[in-house]
Order: C-alpha cells, then sequence, then structure tokens
C-alpha cells in the first residue's frame, strides 16, 4: 500500500479497496447484512424471473420489462457484492486498475440500463392506461429492438467515455480507493492530473440519465394517476392506485436521489463522511434490487396469482407422486 506522493512519471497499476474506513475492526461483521441481502436479490429476482418464464399468460412487454429488469438487478449486485465481501472476510483488497476500471463499466453500465427500464416501464404503463386502444400498435416487438438499440447506444457510448477519461489518468499519490467497489469518482480523486474532463463526464452521465429520466417518469406516473383517479369510481380503487404509484415513485426517486449524490458529492465538494458515502454508494444499486421483485412482483396480482399456480401444480404432482408409490407399495 504506497500512500506516499510520488513521482508524476509514476502510475499506480494496483489499487487498494478501503470501504467503511471507521469499521475496519468489524469488517467481518459487515460481510453477515451483505451476503445476507446478496443471496436475498438472488432469490427473490431468481423467482420473479422463473415465475413470468414459467406462466404464459405473462409473456407480454411489461413483464418482458420486468424479468430484464431482475436480471439486471443479480448482474449489478454480482459485479460488486462477491468481490466485497471476500474483501471484509480474507482482506483480499487489492485490485488491478484495468479490474478497477472494468468493474466501474460493468457497475455503472448496469445502473444507466435499469435506468432506462425503469423509464420504458413507465411509458409502457402510460400507453397502457391512456391510450389502451393504441397499445399494441405502439408496444410491439419493432418498439423493444428500438428501445434495445437506444439503451446500448446511450449507456455504452456514455458508460465507456466515463471510464475511458477515469482511466487516461495518472495516479502517482495515494493508490487507496476510499469506497467498496471502483466508484468513479473515489478513483478520480486519486488522480495527480486535472479531472475536469472526468468531472464534466460525470455531471453528464447525470444530465443524460437523471435529468432526462426522472422527468419523463414523473409525468407518466402523474398521468396515469389523473386517469385512474377519474376513472375509479370507489374509494378503494382510488386508493390502491394512488398507493401503487406513489411506491413506485419512491423507490425510483430513491434510486435516483441517492445515485446522483454519490455521484455529485466529489464534483461539487459535498462534505459526506466517507462511510455514510460508501453507505449510500450501496444503497441505490442494493435497495433496489432487494424491493424491485417485491413492488413488481408480490404486489403485481397477476404474478402473484401465476406463482400461487406454480406451486398448486408442484405440490399436486408431488402428492400424486407420493399416493402412486404408496398403491405400488401396498400391491
Amino acid at each position: 500500500m504506497l500512500e506516499a506522493p510520488l513521482s508524476r512519471n509514476f502510475s499506480h497499476s494496483t489499487f487498494v479497496l478501503r470501504g467503511f474506513p471507521s469499521l475496519q475492526k468489524h469488517r467481518r461483521l459487515l460481510a453477515l447484512p451483505f451476503s445476507t441481502s446478496y443471496l436475498l436479490v438472488l432469490l427473490g429476482n431468481s423467482l420473479l424471473v422463473y415465475v413470468i418464464r414459467s406462466v404464459e399468460s405473462l409473456h407480454s412487454p411489461m413483464y418482458l420489462l420486468i424479468c430484464t429488469l431482475c436480471f439486471v438487478d443479480m448482474l449489478v449486485v454480482t459485479t460488486i457484492i462477491p468481490n466485497m465481501l471476500l474483501g471484509f472476510l480474507f482482506n483480499w483488497n487489492e485490485i488491478s486498475l484495468v479490474g478497477c476500471l472494468t468493474q466501474m463499466f460493468f457497475t455503472h453500465f448496469m445502473s444507466s440500463v435499469e435506468s432506462t427500464l425503469l423509464l420504458a416501464m413507465a411509458l409502457d404503463r402510460y400507453v397502457a392506461i391512456c391510450r389502451p386502444l393504441r397499445y399494441n400498435e405502439i408496444i410491439n416487438s419493432s418498439m423493444l429492438v428500438r428501445l434495445v438499440l437506444f439503451t446500448l447506444v446511450r449507456s455504452v457510448s456514455i458508460m465507456a467515455t466515463l471510464v475511458g477519461l477515469a482511466g487516461s489518468l495518472q495516479f502517482c499519490g495515494s493508490n487507496v480507493i476510499q469506497h467498496c467497489y471502483c466508484d468513479h469518482m473515489a478513483l478520480v480523486s486519486l488522480a495527480c492530473d486535472s479531472t475536469s474532463r472526468s468531472g464534466a463526464a460525470g455531471l453528464a452521465v447525470i444530465i443524460c440519465f437523471v435529468g432526462l429520466d426522472i422527468p419523463i417518469i414523473f409525468f407518466s406516473y402523474m398521468k396515469i394517476l389523473s386517469v385512474v383517479l377519474r376513472s375509479a369510481a370507489a374509494g378503494e380503487d382510488r386508493r390502491k392506485a394512488f398507493h401503487t404509484c406513489s411506491t413506485h415513485l419512491i423507490v425510483m426517486m430513491c434510486f435516483y436521489l441517492v445515485g446522483s449524490i454519490t455521484f455529485l458529492s466529489h464534483n461539487l465538494n459535498i462534505p459526506i463522511p466517507t462511510d455514510i458515502n460508501n453507505s449510500m454508494g450501496l444503497m441505490y444499486i442494493l435497495f433496489p434490487a432487494t424491493i424491485n421483485p417485491i413492488i413488481y412482483g408480490v404486489r403485481t396480482k397477476e404474478i402473484r396469482n401465476g406463482f400461487l399456480r406454480i406451486f398448486k401444480n408442484r405440490a399436486k404432482k408431488i402428492l400424486t407422486v407420493k399416493v402412486s408409490s404408496a398403491g405400488k407399495g401396498k400391491s
């Protein structure tokens, strides 16, 4: 571990991840909540994917988007958590610059894909509720292909530029990254040359994703809520519509707000304690991945009914096998 300033002709090729510096003595204890969260993310999202794939009535654009969101959540968490747990348990904290940049790219790439999926899901619900007669005309296979192309072009181009600028910097001072994973600004803040371009790229990310996606998502949900409240005669229906829309918006705002603060804290010199910054950096990735199966799975009637149907069919098969086995034993 090199802390002292070195020649500007030298640049570190290996870094040390030091998340939660004030809790270094309790690092092994930190592994418990994060490993539990990781297992919950894998279990909840895998189960939701299985239900959507198994129930034919759920093979529609909305549920395809939810299924893709589950995959993205599992991938982004897997990019970070296993490596972080190895650091907590065995002090395997070193990472090469190439490894750091690779982790940075996939972490931010997956987060940007999640943002696009949330946007697409909001627009899908908007068309389904506010323009139901044109739903099949607007939401079709060609639209999904365009969505994939838009997602790849936007996310890959912006994140590749972000990571490329970070990789071009010289790191001749400390090689200790004060984070649990290779966050963009946590690495850039160690550079000994100008970081203005990297800072500008970070702001561009916020503008392109938060500045563009949030207003459209918010507008879509407000229109949905307006239409549902006008058409819902019963007070219970109005309450359910308001509760559903507000829950979705709260989870999305948590994702965008916490992500924006962690991205901007270095750029705007916001004095956030390192441990809190680490917690926020993990929260904006872990919290949506943990809660999405509940918001879009358990609380969605069609998916809940699909799960119960699968469970009943499995239980019936097991019971049939046991009965036939008992009959053979008697004979």
